[in-house]
């Protein structure tokens, strides 16, 4: 340590060796170190302790699927604290997976390959155009769709649909809340396309019909995934599993 600091930290006087001023400073610092690592232990317990999920999904998968899943597990992990983050489609997925801002997530949108996820298959998502009962069938050129945000994956869909048969709708009203969208096609304004879960009581009650169409749309499937190269802590694991079987019929 001398040679590579260049300077003289112990003064060897006979059989005793005593600290420069220079060792005495080197000591401080030494110290300094020790404490530092202690520091950094104690973070890294503590974040065990207190450890933090980042999970993936659409608003209807939050509302409607999702907390009986998450009350399961909380009841297994009272410490774990869970972070939602929106995920509309596959591709916001790939991107927010494989920089760690997302631990896993719950993809609902048509089946795409991605290979640097691995995603299992959780369910099919039947999903219903519906509009008022009293409300008067039109061709879709001449009916006001009540839709989701721009991205949606089954959004994004039902307009690819459009634009390839050159359909453009009389008017196209765009809604944060899907809550939002029941109650408007309820008061008449239009008609919408959403999964069947997120209307199935309005439906039942009869505030709501079904709008059948002759045109069959690709199937959306509800996955989970996560980074193939993902560490797979126990804690990770055991949410995937709970999830797998809050997702069975």
């Amino acid at each position: 340590m001398e040679q590579e600091l260049g300077v003289l930290l112990f003064e060897r006087l006979g059989k005793r060796i005593v600290l420069t001023e220079e060792g005495k400073h080197l000591q401080q610092y030494a110290q300094k170190m020790v404490e530092l690592e202690q520091t950094m232990k104690k973070a890294m317990r503590n974040e065990q302790e207190q450890t933090v999920l980042k999970v993936g999904a659409q608003e209807s998968q939050c509302v409607y699927r999702l907390p009986s899943i998450l009350q399961q597990f909380q009841q297994a992990y009272p410490q774990v604290k869970i972070i939602f983050k929106p995920v509309h489609t596959t591709e916001i997925a790939k991107e927010l997976l494989p920089t760690g801002a997302l631990d896993i997530a719950f993809i609902t949108d048509t089946y795409q390959e991605t290979v640097m996820l691995q995603r299992e298959h959780l369910t099919e998502e039947q999903l219903v155009f519906v509009c008022a009962f009293n409300h008067k069938r039109q061709p879709l050129s001449m009916e006001t769709f009540l839709l989701t945000e721009a991205g949606c994956s089954y959004r994004n869909q039902l307009e690819t649909y459009l634009q390839q048969e050159k359909v453009i709708p009389q008017q196209v009203i765009e809604f944060a809340s899907m809550e939002a969208i029941k109650q408007c096609v309820i008061a008449g304004l239009g008609i919408t396309y959403l999964p069947k879960m997120v209307v199935e009581k309005k439906l039942h009650n009869g505030e709501l019909i079904e709008c059948p169409f002759s045109f069959m749309l690709a199937p959306i499937y509800t996955d989970i995934a996560w980074h193939k190269d993902k560490h797979m802590q126990p804690v990770l694991q055991d949410f995937i599993t709970i999830a797998k079987q809050g997702y069975r019929p």
